[in-house]
């Protein structure tokens, strides 16, 4: 009988959830049904999980609790709660039935979680999914293309390995562009791809982060290009507040990672080991970690997660106003806190 506990980490996105949507297969063949739950521990208590994972349903028979950014998970009377849930569900002489019903995914895009919180999790539960070597990214692309009925020039896979972040998850989606825009046994070249990803692509928190770190502006232009591509991104039919900010807490994180690991002493091959992948990821956060110290990062992490309690708790209304405020925060202030708020002529 397996501890239904899984630790899954890394920053491999489409492989990472792969995983954890096999093992919802599993729970759905086993038990017909089951009640999911989404919940980040930016937001959501460990107490509250563990709640749900040991509250009964009436009309289902299973519950599979998913919680992203288990690297927040780091105090004792957390790691104490999940210890007693996880030996409540592992069978020993004393529980020789322990229940199964309930599973519980913990998620993080970092490399690793708090070592007491791992220490938790049976080792065969655990798994870090590494972003592709080089070598491996061209030949993926490829065969992606292949499947679907295509082939692609080695010159086409090189820029689109250049504009898309490295994980399966989003160079799929960028790539289903293709299948909708040329027929079946086309083949793509780089001049399709400088099309199509440039022509299509809609502003994203990654884009205004792009905005935010541009070393060739004076702040105040930084600052104006990200409240116009704000503009963009809170106008479009995906326009949110939560995922935008979740995009740049993505995206500083990465940036602390870079401080931490002393990313502007490092080679190409160690930073690409440690998850930034292409010349123009190491050179955006080369830029950013000149633009923000780890101090400051830590400052501007803070003010996300509090940016979006202030949202979730107003009305609609102030939502531009905080997000505004926001971008002036990092951009202008370095992620200070903001005595008075000045529009930019």
């Amino acid at each position: 009988m397996a501890v239904p506990v899984y630790l899954y980490t890394g920053p491999e996105f489409g492989e990472r959830n792969d995983a954890v949507n096999a093992i919802k297969a599993q729970m759905k063949k086993k038990f017909g049904s089951f009640d999911e739950y989404l919940y980040y521990a930016t937001e959501t208590s460990v107490a509250t999980v563990v709640s749900m994972l040991q509250s009964e349903s009436l009309f289902t028979p299973a519950t599979c609790v998913v919680y992203k950014a288990a690297e927040l998970v780091k105090k004792k009377e957390d790691i104490e709660l999940l210890s007693s849930w996880i030996n409540s569900v592992t069978p020993n002489a004393k529980n020789k039935e322990p229940r199964e019903s309930s599973v519980l995914i913990l998620v993080s895009d970092e490399t690793s979680v708090d070592s007491k919180l791992s220490k938790l999790i049976p080792k065969e539960n655990q798994k870090v999914f590494w972003v592709m070597f080089e070598n491996r990214r061209v030949p993926w692309l490829r065969d992606l293309f292949k499947k679907n009925g295509y082939s692609i020039e080695e010159d086409a896979c090189e820029l689109i390995l250049e504009m898309v972040e490295n994980n399966t998850e989003s160079l799929k989606a960028e790539c289903s562009r293709f299948y909708t825009l040329f027929p079946q046994g086309s083949t793509i070249t780089a001049e399709n791809v400088d099309s199509v990803l440039t022509d299509t692509r809609g502003e994203t928190p990654f884009t205004l982060f792009g905005a935010m770190t541009d070393s060739s502006q004076v702040p105040q232009k930084r600052f104006e290009n990200s409240l116009s591509i704000l503009q963009k991104i809170m106008l479009s039919k995906d326009g949110s507040s939560v995922a935008l900010i979740a995009g740049l807490d993505f995206c500083f994180r990465k940036l602390m990672t870079y401080h931490e690991i002393g990313g502007t002493s490092m080679d190409e091959f160690s930073l690409k080991k440690n998850g930034f992948t292409t010349k123009a990821m190491q050179s955006q956060y080369k830029a950013a970690s000149r633009m923000w110290t780890m101090g400051q990062t830590m400052a501007i992490l803070s003010l996300l997660s509090t940016t979006d309690m202030n949202i979730r708790s107003s009305s609609r209304a102030l939502e531009k106003n905080y997000l505004e405020l926001m971008i002036y925060s990092i951009v202008i202030k370095k992620g200070g806190s903001v005595s008075t708020y000045q529009e930019w002529e």
